[in-house]
């Protein structure tokens, strides 16, 4: 399986200790260098960088050999190079939570989950309990409707 992955649910799944999920769930994960750049700058977390510096061989940085198209300059780098990267290696699944970006993926037919679909996979495999999980998350800053996370615990 070729899954490729945004800053965002990288970025959280290491704050939540839940990291370890995605080798368990997609075997290898593959990161835009735009990504692997935005996780390891200055201004980031620094449990988010330091997990970065010591980077396990289940992940691979990449970069996207196509240029982007018009329609993904209204992305940040990230987005766009995942997209890019998903696009260019037929991915099976794009890991990404911004709307916008989730939109434009769809629309060029990628498969996208976002940080909430990866946590609900690996609950169903009993890799984690979602509640849990989910209570870490609402500790950052990643933010949930009322309404998506009450459908979310009750599909469990």
């Amino acid at each position: 399986m070729i899954v490729v992955a945004d800053t965002s649910p990288v970025g959280y799944l290491i704050l939540i200790e839940q990291i370890e999920i995605l080798p368990k769930l997609y075997g290898s994960v593959v990161l835009p260098q735009a990504v692997h750049d935005e996780l390891s700058r200055p201004s980031a977390p620094v449990k988010i960088r330091s997990w970065m510096d010591h980077a396990p061989n289940w992940l691979e940085v990449r970069t996207p050999v196509q240029s982007p198209a018009a329609d993904l300059a209204e992305l940040d780098a990230g987005e766009r190079d995942a997209i890019l990267l998903a696009k260019q290696m037929k991915a099976d699944r794009l890991l990404l939570d911004e709307k916008q970006g989730r939109r434009e993926a769809t629309r060029l037919g990628i498969v996208v989950t976002g940080t909430l679909g990866v946590l609900r996979d690996a609950a169903v495999l009993g890799l984690l309990d979602l509640r849990t999980a989910i209570d870490r998350l609402q500790s950052t800053t990643f933010r949930i409707s009322p309404d998506v996370l009450a459908a979310l615990l009750k599909e469990r």
